[in-house]
This record gives structure tokens, sequence and C-alpha cells, in this order.
């Protein structure tokens, strides 16, 4: 189980309470539905997406919370030492495994951040629709840091991608500032 499939698995509501009702002792469907008051078909259905996403096994009609394959998903979803770089404290800072956790309030942390991003999402010299500059963005915030609507505008704003008419191009990058 990845924590993305984690995170899908209770996205829905109606998921998070079938699993809170097991981690709070009910182990039928009938159980289940009882304690959420959703009905017995949605509780079914939830529980096969539980039970495919590795949260809830059924030993013998028992449900339960499948506690070995958390633990196995808490540990391979650690990131690796290596994941980051780890030279820069802003991106050790607001990045993990390569998903964006928050942005920085300080400019020029934040533009830290977004040169990387643009760096690691854009060619120098090609041309993207806004479509395809959304679809690069949204990996980076699967974590929920922000939307890639925002990092959009602020690497417009902070002039690492040009916009025109429609069309995004990552700006070429410029020699650092020395003297500040």
């Amino acid at each position: 189980m990845t924590a993305h499939a984690l995170a899908g698995a209770l996205a829905d509501d109606g998921r998070r309470r079938i699993f809170a009702a097991i981690v709070l002792g009910s182990t039928s469907a009938a159980e289940v539905a009882k304690r959420t008051g959703l009905p017995t078909r949605s509780v079914l259905t939830g529980l096969r997406r539980l039970a495919d996403a590795g949260l809830v096994a059924g030993a013998d009609g028992a449900l339960t919370v499948d506690e070995a394959s958390l633990r196995a998903a808490a540990r391979d979803g650690r990131p690796a030492d290596d994941a980051e770089p780890a030279d820069d404290p802003v991106l050790r800072t607001f990045l993990r495994a390569g998903v964006l956790v928050g942005l920085p309030a300080q400019r020029g942390r934040r533009r830290v951040l977004l040169a990387h991003i643009a760096q690691r999402s854009f060619e120098p010299g090609t041309r993207y629709p806004e479509r395809a500059v959304d679809d690069a963005l949204k990996p980076w915030c699967a974590a929920g840091g922000s939307d890639h609507a925002t990092l959009r505008r602020y690497l417009v704003d902070e002039r690492l991608l040009s916009r025109e008419h429609g069309v995004y191009q990552r700006v070429a990058e410029e020699k650092p500032l020395t003297g500040h």
C-alpha cells in the first residue's frame, strides 16, 4: 500500500466512517452499517475498497484493521535519505519525496522552491499550453501543500515562466545576484 492508495481509500467520507467503525470494534458488515447509519450496499462497496487498499482484513468473516499492512506502508513510505537535495534547507523543509508539503511565506525561500520546481518540470525553449503546465504542476501538489493554479501564478509572477496568449515557456535562468 502506498500513501497515495491510503489517501485514495480514505478520501471518501463513507469509507472513513466504515474504517472508523472497524477501528472501534465492529466486526461485520451489519455492525458497520448499524454503527455508521450507511446502507448495507454502501458498506459492502466501501469494505471492498478498503480491503483492496490493504486497510481492512476479513479473516473468517471478522473484520479487522490490517495493522501489518499499515505498518508496512508507514515503513516503506519513508523517503530515502537521498530523495531530496540535502544541501538546500528550503527544499528539505518544503518537499517530501518530490511532493510539495507547503509554500514558504518568505519570498526568497519561495523563489528557491519555485526555481527547483520550474527546473524539474519544464524544459527551456519548449512552449507549453496551459493544460500541459497544469498537468506538470499537479503531481507537486499531491500532498495538499498548494494547488497547481497557485504554483502556476507564482512561477509567472517570479518570472520563472513566461505567459503569452495562454502559452507558457520556461524563462532562461539568470545569473545569481551577489551581495545579498
